[in-house]
This record gives C-alpha cells, sequence and structure tokens, in this order.
C-alpha cells in the first residue's frame, strides 16, 4: 500500500510565465558552468531612485535635543523709566551741590576752592572709569551669549566657516585662561584637519571647555558644601538666609569669571536676575516634592539630624543656582560633554555630612 501511495505522489512541478525566459535562461547558464556561458552583470534600471543617506546622518544620534530657550520680552517698562528719572534727578543734585561747595569755598579762600575743584575733577574721572568699566562687563556678558547661540548654530548647521569663526572667538574670550592654554594648542594644531564643524565644535568643548567644566564642578560643590555646613551650625534662621545669599551671589561671580565674562557690579545684577529666571523656567527653585524625594531616597531622613538635613537641603539649592549659572555663563551649550547632574553633588554632600556626623561625638 506504501508503494502504490508514493507511486500515486504527483511530483512537484514548475509553469512557465510569460517573459520569465530570459531569467530562466540565466539561471540554467548559472545551474551548467560548463556551457561556457557567463551572465552579465546587471545594472539598476533607475539609478535616480537610490536614495543616500546624508553624510552627517551619522552624527544625529550624538546630537542632543534642543535646550529650552527663555523667552524673553522686550518692551516699555514703568521700572526702567522711573530708576532712569532718578538717577538723572540724584545726577543733578549732587552737580548742584558740589558746585555749591566750590562756590562757597571760593568765596571763604581761593585754595580752598582750588582743591574742592580738583577733587570734584577726580571724582569725576573716577565715575567715568567705572561707567566704562561696567559697560565693559555688560558686553562681555553679550558677547559670551552670542558666543553660545554662534556655536550652537554652527553645531546643527555642520558649517565648517561658521565652526571656525565660532572656535577662534572662543579662543579670544578664553584667553586669559590658563586652563585652556594647551587645549588652544591642541585645537590650532588640528584646525586644518577637521573637515567637519561639528566635530571642530566638539574639540573645542572637550579641549578648552573641559578643563574650566571640573574646576566649575568643584565651585559648585565647595559653595554647597559651606552652605549646608553654616546652616547645620549657625543659631539664627537669619544668619541662613544672609550667608545663602551672599554664597550664591559669590558662586555666580566666579562662575562668570571662570568663564571669561568678569561682569562689574551692574553685570552681576544682570546675571542675577537671568539665573534666577533660568530657574523659574526650569522650576528649580522651589523646595518641592522632588527635591525632598531626592533627599529622603538618600536615606538623610533616617541617618542625619533636623539642622543637618536643613543644611542639605540649602546646599541643594545652591548647587543647582551653581548649575544655572554654568548654564549662561559657558560660552557654548552641552553638546557632547555631560552636564554635571545633582544626584552626583546630593551624594557627595551625603557622604561628607555622614562623615561629619561620624566625627562629632
Amino acid at each position: 500500500m506504501s508503494d502504490e501511495r508514493d507511486q500515486r505522489r504527483r511530483a512537484p512541478g514548475a509553469f512557465d510565465l510569460p517573459g520569465t525566459a530570459t531569467g530562466q535562461a540565466e539561471r540554467r547558464a548559472e545551474s551548467d558552468p560548463a556551457s561556457g556561458e557567463t551572465r552579465l552583470p546587471r545594472s539598476f534600471a533607475a539609478i535616480d531612485r537610490i536614495a543616500l543617506d546624508p553624510e552627517d546622518a551619522i552624527d544625529a544620534d550624538r546630537r542632543n535635543d534642543d535646550e529650552p530657550e527663555i523667552e524673553t520680552r522686550r518692551g516699555f517698562s514703568f521700572g526702567k523709566l522711573l530708576l532712569g528719572s532718578l538717577s538723572v534727578l540724584f545726577s543733578l543734585a549732587i552737580g548742584l551741590a558740589v558746585d555749591a561747595v566750590v562756590r562757597d569755598l571760593f568765596q571763604r579762600n581761593e585754595w580752598l576752592g582750588w582743591t574742592a575743584l580738583a577733587l570734584a575733577g577726580v571724582a569725576l574721572v573716577a565715575a567715568f572709569g567705572i561707567v566704562i568699566r561696567e559697560t565693559i562687563g555688560v558686553m562681555r556678558l553679550g558677547a559670551v551669549d552670542r558666543e553660545r547661540q554662534r556655536t550652537l548654530a554652527a553645531y546643527r548647521a555642520d558649517s565648517l566657516p561658521e565652526a571656525r569663526l565660532a572656535v577662534s572667538t572662543l579662543e579670544t574670550l578664553l584667553s586669559d585662561r590658563p586652563e585652556t592654554a594647551r587645549g588652544r594648542a591642541e585645537i590650532a594644531s588640528l584646525k586644518d584637519e577637521v573637515i567637519d564643524g561639528a566635530d571642530l565644535i566638539a574639540l573645542a568643548e572637550t579641549h578648552m571647555l573641559g578643563p574650566l567644566d571640573l574646576k566649575a564642578r568643584a565651585l559648585v560643590l565647595a559653595s554647597a558644601k559651606r552652605v549646608s555646613v553654616v546652616t547645620a551650625v549657625s543659631p539664627k534662621a537669619i544668619v541662613d538666609v544672609a550667608y545663602v545669599v551672599f554664597e550664591n551671589i559669590k558662586l555666580i561671580r566666579k562662575m562668570s569669571e571662570l568663564y571669561g565674562a568678569r561682569p562689574g557690579a551692574l553685570g552681576l545684577v544682570k546675571l542675577t536676575r537671568d539665573v534666577l529666571a533660568h530657574l523659574a523656567v526650569t522650576g528649580s527653585i522651589a523646595v518641592g516634592d522632588s527635591l525632598v524625594q531626592e533627599v529622603i531616597g538618600h536615606g538623610l531622613a533616617a541617618r542625619l539630624s533636623q539642622r543637618l538635613g536643613e543644611g542639605i537641603v540649602n546646599g541643594l539649592l545652591t548647587a543647582r543656582v551653581g548649575l544655572a549659572a554654568m548654564d549662561l555663563c559657558r560660552p557654548m551649550p552641552f553638546l557632547r560633554a555631560k552636564r554635571p547632574r545633582i544626584g552626583a553633588i546630593l551624594s557627595e554632600l551625603t557622604a561628607s555630612s555622614g562623615a561629619e556626623t561620624r566625627r562629632t561625638p
């Protein structure tokens, strides 16, 4: 029965479809090498349909997402009008008072009048010097902001001429920083060999801003530790608030000087306002549930006292201010370098606070 069943099985057959004679002949030629016929190589009928990836597609996964931009409203402000009017009025009042003093001294004694006039001239020259210094400081802050925008645009466009211009401007801004001397020399030796704008900017970020980023992180961590210690040992809340404000302003100034901004008093006020605006936009200034969860997640509630826990919280707020100042003072956004994380700073604060607790009897 099995033999009959096998004989009844139909052998597989092949069907010839219209227009496949050429393909069958080619297959026969390929399967029969003894025939001596060689198959011609095939070609694409429509080469224009082949889509090639752009040359910079390999770098697409290495680029970070767009950073949130802070929208600034520009327009008429009654506060600025009030400050300007009061400044002019105050200047006129000082001028009239000095004029009255000089006239009165001339009436009393001539040499007293000339002395007062000379002192007024020296004060005027000093005032002009202060105005020039503050103007230069504000202009340097603007230059850092423009350099950050120019670098980001050149990196996104992967334009070599724009990247070279951005790197040259960055070298000028950081020319007085000894930490960047080696990096500037390496960039100068590699500038003509790099053909991609994004790679040139990435090299500049690594070699020139890398040492400054390490120092900036050390500044943030040191300020956070000082704030946490002072808050833990201070007897009055007003002392905590005063020292936190002082340390934050000091940290913002040091951060701006580190990255080449060097603002004056007015520039520092403007930078502090921008830092607070940046914190408000990113939602990092409020002591909310997220910050409390970060602290409790590291076991501080079970291991530290209440005062020491408050010190850790204030230290974290100082660290957030420092990181925001780092974002605004850095002449290049974080492109391929890693931005310092608040979690790492929290871990080091926890470790240092635990060591202080163990040393305390």
